[in-house]
C-alpha cells in the first residue's frame, strides 16, 4: 500500500509525465486538488473512488489537517492511491506536509514531479523566464500567506534582484504585490504578463506594467511574470523555418 503524490502540471493533459497517466490509468483513489483539469480527471478508472479537496480562494475549505487524516484512511486501506496536485507537488503545493503525515503513520510514499505554471505558464505565453541579455535567473514566489500570518518576503530584495519574478496565487493579491515592489524600488514601467488558465484552451492573456497591475480585477487562476521577459512573446518572433509552437 502507498500514495504517490503526482504532480499534474499546469492542466494540458498533454504536459502530464507518462508515469503520472500511468498512475492515473490504474489507481484505487485520487484525492485531488481544485486545479486539475477536467480531461485529466476522465483518465480515472470508473472503479476508482474520486475525493475532491480542492481548495477555492477567498471561500470555506478543507483544512490541510482533514486533507492529511483523508490521505491516511485511504493509504491504509488501499494498494494505490493518488494524491493529485495542480503544477507540482513541492512546490507551494504543501507537498512535504503530506508525506510528514503520512510517514508518521507508517504509510509509502512516493513523489512524480509536475510542470509548474511558474514555467509552463510564462512559456504558454512565448516568454523566456530566462533570456541573454535579459534576465540570467528567476525567482517564484506566492502571495498568498497563511491567514494572520505575517509576510515574510523581502519584497524589497525582490525589487532589486534585476532577474525574472514569477508570482503564482497572486490574482486576488496583485495590487498589493504591485504596490511592495514599487515600494522596494523596482520601475513603474517594469513589463508584466498576467496569463490566466495556462495551457487550457481557454487561455488569456494581459500584457501591463508595474504600475498598472491590479487596478483592474485579475482572473484566477493566473500567473503573474515580473520583468523585461514580460514584454517579448517568441511566438510573434518570425523564424527563418517558420512559426514557434509553444
Amino acid at each position: 500500500m502507498s500514495v504517490h503524490l503526482v504532480g499534474a502540471g499546469p492542466g494540458d493533459p498533454g504536459l502530464l509525465t507518462l508515469r503520472a497517466a500511468e498512475l492515473l490509468r490504474r489507481c484505487d483513489v485520487v484525492v485531488h486538488d481544485r486545479l486539475c483539469g477536467s480531461e485529466i480527471l476522465d483518465m480515472i478508472p470508473p472503479w476508482a473512488e474520486r475525493v475532491d479537496v480542492g481548495k477555492t480562494p477567498g471561500a470555506p475549505s478543507i483544512s490541510q489537517h482533514e486533507i492529511n487524516e483523508i490521505l491516511v484512511d485511504r493509504g491504509s486501506r488501499f494498494d494505490c492511491v493518488v494524491r493529485l496536485k495542480g503544477g507540482d507537488p513541492f512546490v507551494f503545493g504543501r507537498g512535504a506536509e503530506e508525506i510528514e503525515a503520512l510517514a508518521a503513520a507508517g504509510i509509502e510514499t512516493d513523489v512524480v514531479p509536475g510542470i509548474t505554471s511558474a514555467i509552463a505558464g510564462a512559456a504558454a505565453a512565448g516568454i523566456a523566464i530566462t533570456t541573454r541579455g535579459l534576465a540570467s535567473g528567476f525567482t517564484v514566489v506566492t502571495a498568498r500567506q497563511e491567514p494572520g500570518a505575517e509576510d515574510t518576503l523581502d519584497w524589497s530584495a525582490l525589487a532589486k534582484l534585476g532577474t525574472t519574478l514569477v508570482v503564482l496565487m497572486g490574482a486576488r493579491l496583485a495590487r498589493r504585490v504591485a504596490e511592495r515592489l514599487l515600494d522596494g524600488g523596482m520601475a513603474p514601467d517594469t513589463p508584466v504578463a498576467i496569463v490566466t488558465e495556462a495551457t487550457l484552451p481557454t487561455q488569456t492573456e494581459t500584457r501591463t506594467t508595474l504600475d498598472q497591475l491590479g487596478l483592474e480585477p485579475v482572473p484566477n487562476p493566473s500567473v503573474l511574470v515580473i520583468g523585461a521577459v514580460a514584454a517579448v512573446d517568441l511566438r510573434r518572433v518570425p523564424q527563418l523555418n517558420g512559426d514557434i509552437r509553444l
